[in-house]
């Protein structure tokens, strides 16, 4: 493998780079998106019947026991339970922008490994076949006459650093759109558990805006 490697050229170090930071960046995401409670549509649906039952005091104490990115959003607005629905609204609003940027933490990094990857091998592919021919005119040049062996042995040193690219890119494009995938589920139970909790609340609260 070492061999392989050295003969890549000096462009399969950025490549082996890349392939670092990304797995280190899909190993972090795992462990964030497995780190939140499987159970978080169940402490949801506690938390919106005990603002059923007018209960806001247990459902702030629920999201604090319970602590995520839906929870957390939902305490941003319980928290001005006996306000108007729109500062309860601007209040959910505002912890989501500070919430969900914490799902797309560092996929913007993995999208651009993901594409540069490939990129990068291709590089490292027309250098080394630009080496390789300019091998091939030299002994060409001095001896007269080239050993096929010559051009075959260049070609596919050159293309090493395509694999590598295609390597990393695969696998890290892929996680990626899991991750989307996940932000978006994510995003869409928030903001339905939101949605829910505007509806909720007691209507004779608010009847000056009538």
């Amino acid at each position: 493998m070492w061999e392989l490697i050295s003969k890549s050229g000096w462009l399969i170090a950025p490549i082996l780079l890349c392939s670092v930071f990304s797995l280190a960046i899909i190993l972090e995401r795992l462990f964030f998106y497995f780190s939140v409670r499987s159970n978080n549509l169940a402490v949801l649906s506690q938390i919106l019947d005990l603002v059923r039952k007018n209960n806001i005091t247990k459902a702030i104490d629920t999201c604090e026991k319970n602590s995520f990115y839906a929870t957390n959003i939902l305490k941003a607005g319980l928290i001005h339970y006996e306000e108007s629905k729109d500062i309860i609204k601007e209040g959910m609003e505002n912890a989501s922008l500070y919430e969900i940027p914490k799902l797309e933490k560092n996929l913007n990094f993995l999208s651009t490994i993901a594409h540069v990857s490939p990129l990068l091998g291709l590089l490292g592919t027309v250098v080394g076949l630009v080496r390789c021919f300019y091998v091939i005119e030299q002994k060409t040049i001095s001896a007269g006459m080239v050993n096929p062996s010559d051009l075959a042995g260049g070609i596919w040193e050159a293309l090493l650093t395509t694999v590598a690219g295609l390597c990393v890119a695969i696998p890290s494009y892929i996680m990626y759109n899991y991750f989307v995938h996940k932000v978006n589920l994510a995003s869409l139970e928030a903001e339905r558990a939101a949605t829910e909790l505007l509806e909720i609340i007691p209507q004779n609260r608010y009847k000056d805006e009538v």
